[in-house]
């Protein structure tokens, strides 16, 4: 994984106060992770630092589609993201990001890089199970779909009338209580 430059948050420079950074994520953003998920992206991220004093507050807000494959059918579609994440920053002896939600950077740092957090994020934001919206409601015509109806399996209806005596005496028992 390379480090993109562009997602650098130079704060050195910045005033004390809210400050944006917009971002717009797209297919080259996942290859440089080495991600081959996803079949494309169309993501808008929305960044605010509020650098204070002795800390800095990042609020990433990310909206848009990633276009992925059904489980069910293979078929590609648009799925919806719509994530975000608050991450606070701050100050120590040496660079840690082991917790999610706290990054801590070295004194004298003057920029940090939110690049792997828009990854995480974004990945995480795709469901486990990705289904195409067609198959939900009906509306899509697949071959796929048409052999899995036909390999369903089909409900007995006939009701089972030999039943053996001891088993219906058992069953008594799970009832009489």
């Amino acid at each position: 994984m390379m480090k993109l430059k562009e997602f650098n948050i130079p704060f050195s420079g910045l005033k004390l106060g809210k400050h944006n950074f917009v971002y717009e994520i797209d297919d080259a953003f996942f290859e440089s992770f080495d991600y081959q998920e996803f079949n494309g992206a169309s993501v808008k991220i929305d960044a605010v630092l509020d650098k204070m004093s002795t800390m800095m507050e990042l609020q990433i807000e990310a909206e848009g589609t990633i276009n992925v494959d059904c489980d069910l059918t293979g078929e590609p579609f648009d799925q919806p993201i719509d994530s975000n994440l608050k991450l606070v920053v701050k100050f120590g002896d040496e660079y840690n990001d082991e917790d999610d939600e706290i990054l801590i950077i070295p004194h004298g740092e003057h920029q940090f890089n939110i690049a792997q957090y828009i990854y995480e994020m974004l990945v995480l934001a795709v469901p486990q199970k990705r289904v195409h919206p067609g198959v939900e409601d009906g509306t899509l015509q697949s071959e796929i779909l048409d052999k899995l109806e036909e390999l369903q399996p089909k409900e007995n209806t006939k009701p089972s009338e030999d039943t053996d005596p001891r088993w219906d005496d058992l069953k008594k028992l799970l009832t009489d209580k």
